[in-house]
């Protein structure tokens, strides 16, 4: 079993849903390791000052932005957590809306939301409600000191964590050379379009994730099973690895969620129906 990565709770109106994170995804790629050649000992990444070329001391390592004219402004963590108090155990819903309106170009890395004890009904709730409207909920997380746009989606019997990237991290498709939009700026024929759909037609198929396999990654397997079965080794200390978790979070219901449907009067609802011509805009983007 993974170890939780994080521990908090799904802020949906005023009801609290209580959650541990858990990666949906790992690396099925090979791991290459560094190693000396000479010794056989692994190579490590370490903090280096890169004018001394010494290692540093973590007590010693501060968090620097570097401004205009090449100088630092040093922050403490203490006065990063005061510029952005937000709480970092809350998934926080802003809003809902449907699938297909997030391009595949702002999806990131997804991650299992497993509910914690006396959470199961609430955590259920939620996903049926969200299942039987046809949405997903566009959220606000922050994971390892850094904010994240995230999309929760019910997914079978699980709630499924989704970081997205943020509009301002797609980059614009202007500098590079694209073929004009539309069948007439690229002179493209009617009997070139349709043996292309036919062609489509015939290679379109149920997905099938499975299906598909890393064969790189499978061909380094064997030959690595073939090496060992020769006893051609080279012997290596083992890297240490380290893991970790966080605190848990709240709860409460059906009149939590009846406050939570009154709160919000028409006055704050006005800015929400902006949001479509921003994803609108992303669309265009992407």
């Amino acid at each position: 079993m993974p170890h939780a990565i994080w521990k908090g709770a799904i802020s949906f109106g005023l009801v609290h849903v209580p959650v541990a994170l858990y990666p949906a995804s790992s690396e099925s790629g090979v791991d290459f390791d560094w190693l000396d050649k000479r010794s056989m000992d692994p190579v490590g990444y370490k903090r280096v000052n890169k004018r001394t070329g010494r290692e540093i001391d973590k007590a010693n390592i501060v968090k620097g932005v570097k401004v205009e004219g090449g100088d630092y402004v040093v922050l403490s963590d203490d006065e990063i957590k005061t510029a952005y108090p937000k709480t970092t155990q809350t998934i926080e819903i802003e809003s809902f809306a449907h699938a297909g309106e997030i391009p595949f170009t702002q999806l990131d890395r997804p991650y299992y939301l497993e509910p914690l004890p006396k959470g199961e009904k609430v955590y259920a709730l939620l996903r049926e409600a969200m299942l039987e409207a046809g949405v997903i909920g566009i959220a606000r997380v922050v994971m390892h000191t850094k904010e994240h746009l995230a999309a929760l989606i019910p997914s079978g019997p699980a709630l499924m964590l989704n970081t997205l990237r943020w509009a301002a991290d797609i980059r614009p498709w202007d500098d590079i050379k694209l073929p004009p939009e539309g069948k007439k700026g690229s002179n493209l024929k009617e009997a070139e379009l349709k043996m292309a759909r036919q062609l489509i037609g015939d290679m379109t198929e149920t997905w099938t994730p499975e299906a598909y396999a890393d064969r790189f990654t499978e061909a380094i397997h064997a030959l690595v099973a073939k090496r060992v079965q020769s006893g051609d080794t080279e012997k290596v200390e083992a890297m240490e690895e380290g893991a970790q978790a966080g605190p848990s979070n709240v709860v409460d219901l059906t009149e939590l969620l009846a406050r939570s449907l009154k709160r919000k009067p028409a006055a704050e609802a006005a800015p929400a129906r902006k949001a479509p011509a921003r994803k609108a805009a992303a669309r265009k983007r992407a």
